[in-house]
């Protein structure tokens, strides 16, 4: 049976997770909105089979994740290609924090859908043992693919 009231007070404490994902995946407030409610709406239709053999953050990052990956992959929704038009400027400026969130936002959002779920979890500093459990790849892959795409972001951000 489905604990209401445990459920909202998870998420409330966790909505950090389901935001971020958000705009790792989303390029609108109107977009990342109606992703949000998707996974909320999905966490709820999964709590049934939550079985606490992990942290409920731990959780919520795999199906908030899988939820917005199948609903990027979905042909119906429209999303611009951030790659075909994305001007980043000449330089970064360390005063400019809000500024500079976005840009990285922005080359997050041009990486692959499993780079993005990696560099998510990562930016929430979590260890690469609970990142390769909550993707299901090895703790090594969590380190190599992280030096991998520090490189590539490197490169993008200098274009």
């Amino acid at each position: 049976m489905k604990d209401k009231t445990y459920f909202l007070e998870q998420v409330f404490l966790h909505q950090a997770i389901i935001h971020k994902i958000c705009r790792m995946y989303r390029d609108t407030k109107e977009d990342r909105e109606d992703l949000f409610q998707e996974i909320t709406y999905q966490l709820w239709k999964s709590f049934d089979r939550f079985e606490a053999r992990s942290k409920f953050s731990t959780w919520m990052y795999r199906i908030g994740l899988n939820t917005a990956m199948a609903a990027f992959r979905k042909p119906s929704l429209e999303h611009s290609r951030l790659d075909e038009h994305l001007e980043l400027p000449d330089t970064v400026s360390p005063d400019n924090e809000q500024e500079n969130n976005e840009i990285l936002f922005s080359v997050i959002r041009q990486l692959n859908e499993a780079d993005r779920a990696l560099l998510s979890l990562y930016f929430e500093e979590l260890s690469y043992a609970e990142i390769g459990e909550i993707l299901g790849i090895s703790e090594s892959n969590v380190g190599a693919r992280l030096t991998r795409m520090k490189e590539k972001i490197r490169k993008l951000v200098n274009v």
